[in-house]
């Protein structure tokens, strides 16, 4: 609206500058307050009437795992459906809401359960002390949760589904307990953290040749053969994966379900966290790996685990990082 702006007595403007400040940061905390206290949550199942669904299921839990209290996410169509087990990359990744979007179809025909590993996202607490955060101590909760989920689903035995550092851990649990399994799906499969890291160096080493990138070479240099010292280098050489990776496009119906999603970075921006968990989301990863990292180092399942009694469906990815699809392969042939 174009006019004249009215004046303003001189003492009432001083009150506006004086107070004004003081508005903004009352402001500020109250909405810090209220992203503090808003309550983590995870979506309800909806039928066609759009109202939650009978006999489905969609909740987060917090229950007792290895002697500390550690979270999980239920989701299903139908609670008399199979359990299906998500084991999440890392090791330190917190992934409740991705599974949440990215698996939904699996929904229909399993209970899709997502676990916040020891010392991740919404079990960050967990982490204390840090002397229980073990490889050994991790399988062990991996098998405490699948009781936990037998006893209350009246199953036998359950589905466990990896990706990356989650494929470790099914294949250990599953060696140590194959009485508790159907099968083992893996994504991403890893077989030897130590060769898979140093067949990556020499790949990106091989990239900054090939795009002339001196800068990356000396950097990769500096960092020297893997294992790597700290977790800088190791998230360093992860943020060259797309680099390694073979030409491939991603299916169209793949993208729009992440970009309406809207999880952001990590998916923090999932309703699955509460404010702190959030941040926690980011903790936890760097603190996770940072113990466990140096713990993978010895494992290679071409030596120690050469036969599985439980059924294993290794998902090959054409365009996976051939520093991890090779030794899959290769330990599949042997298996």
């Amino acid at each position: 609206i174009c006019g004249r702006v009215p004046s303003m007595p001189s003492n009432q403007l001083r009150k506006v500058v004086r107070w004004t400040p003081t508005a903004i940061v009352s402001l500020l905390l109250l909405a810090q307050a209220v992203l503090i206290l808003l309550p983590a949550s995870t979506p309800p199942i909806l039928g066609a009437d759009g109202e939650p669904l009978p006999g489905s299921i969609a909740e987060l839990i917090t229950i007792p795992v290895g002697g500390q209290d550690q979270a999980l996410m239920i989701r299903a169509y139908d609670a008399h459906k199979p359990v299906l087990l998500y084991l999440s990359g890392g090791p330190g990744q917190s992934s409740l809401p991705w599974p949440r979007v990215l698996f939904e179809e699996l929904t229909h025909d399993f209970v899709l359960v997502a676990w916040d590993q020891r010392g991740t996202g919404k079990s960050y607490v967990a982490l204390d002390p840090t002397s229980t955060l073990t490889l050994d101590q991790v399988v062990a909760d991996t098998i405490d949760v699948t009781n936990y989920l037998r006893e209350r689903f009246d199953e036998d035995k359950i589905y466990l589904l990896g990706e990356s550092w989650g494929t470790t851990l099914a294949v250990l649990a599953a060696q140590q307990r194959p009485d508790l399994y159907h099968a083992i799906i893996s994504s991403g499969q890893m077989v030897s953290q130590r060769e898979t890291d140093r067949r990556l160096y020499d790949d990106v080493l091989d990239y900054a040749t090939r795009t002339g990138n001196e800068t990356l070479a000396e950097q990769m240099q500096t960092f020297g053969e893997p294992p790597y010292e700290d977790m800088y280098a190791y998230a360093f050489v992860m943020g060259y994966y797309e680099a390694l990776y073979k030409p491939y496009t991603l299916p169209p119906a793949y993208i729009k379900k992440g970009t309406e999603a809207n999880l952001g970075p990590w998916n923090v921006l999932g309703r699955e966290y509460n404010f702190v968990e959030k941040i926690n989301v980011f903790r936890g990863f760097l603190d996770v790996a940072s113990i466990l990292y140096p713990q993978l180092q010895a494992i290679d399942f071409r030596q120690d685990v050469p036969r599985l009694e439980t059924a294993i469906y290794v998902l090959d990815g054409a365009a996976e990082l051939s520093a991890r699809r090779d030794l899959a392969l290769e330990w599949f042939d042997l298996l």
